[in-house]
């Protein structure tokens, strides 16, 4: 479980069925709030359904390429029918406990195949930008009201395994009967500890921080790779954190998709105001 890493590149060979079946069992006996279940899984085989995926999560190749795909959704439509033909309530579109914890499902049932995957010689990789298209994916996969697509996982024999990439030291996020509070120089030298200096040489730095580039750099031409190194210069970047929230994961552009976010669940029938 601590080797495991990110797999993006893929042999050209399918999965049997019966392997398939092995994971969604696993996924389908994961830990559940309540024993509930508020879960669907669609499967991605096809090369339509492939392409599409790839298309719309765009400079992802590994998800065009992904023998398998998994799109993981809350699904409170099945559980709504169940209570209305059992002649009770159940409102779980207007909780947001109720989607909190069917949230934690979800993930619990991807991991569980992630590892699942591991054991059989599979690798994986989650893709979360599937939320940004919750719209476009519902239209084309036909998923019905009260049914939200929140998770993507990309399946398939490695072809490749990338390095393992540096994580924060145990002792920075574990807390022993108290949460200890670190001081800004503590937590500075934390994340100098995981990522190292910051390099001049981009390319460098995103061998440890930034490795999708790389790899999608693989298989489409650096042409990712030639942008990102000109946005770190435009933009600047100096040190790491400038780095995840200037450049992966912008903040002014994390904050407006929240209403993107709320009307994709209100188009979905979720309303948690």
């Amino acid at each position: 479980m601590i080797k495991r890493r990110s797999v993006r590149v893929y042999k050209d060979q399918g999965i049997q069925q019966d392997l398939i079946d092995k994971l969604l069992d696993a996924a389908n006996n994961c830990p559940s709030g309540g024993n509930i279940q508020p879960l669907s899984i669609i499967t991605i085989q096809s090369t339509e359904g492939r392409e599409y995926l790839g298309k719309m999560i765009g400079s992802q190749p590994w998800v065009k390429n992904a023998p398998l795909s998994m799109i993981f959704c809350i699904d409170f439509n099945r559980i709504k029918k169940w209570a209305t033909i059992s002649n009770v309530d159940f409102q779980g579109e207007n909780a947001l406990s109720h989607f909190l914890i069917a949230y934690a499902d979800l993930m619990c049932a991807a991991q569980n195949v992630t590892m699942t995957a591991e054991s059989f010689g599979l690798g994986s990789v989650y893709v979360g930008s599937i939320q940004g298209i919750i719209d476009e994916i519902r239209d084309h996969f036909s998923i019905p009201k009260l049914v939200l697509p929140m998770m993507l996982l990309c399946i398939g024999y490695p072809e490749s395994i990338p390095n393992t990439i540096p994580k924060l030291e145990r002792k920075v996020i574990t807390h022993k009967e108290k949460y200890n509070n670190l001081t800004n120089l503590e937590i500075e030298q934390a994340y100098n500890d995981k990522y190292g200096i910051f390099d001049e040489d981009p390319e460098q730095y995103f061998l440890k921080a930034y490795i999708e580039v790389i790899e999608s750099s693989k298989q489409q031409g650096d042409r990712w790779l030639k942008l990102a190194k000109k946005r770190v210069k435009r933009l600047n970047i100096k040190n790491h954190a400038q780095f995840l929230f200037k450049l992966r994961y912008p903040t002014e552009a994390m904050v407006s998709m929240n209403q993107d976010l709320i009307k994709s669940f209100k188009n979905a029938g979720f309303n948690f105001n």
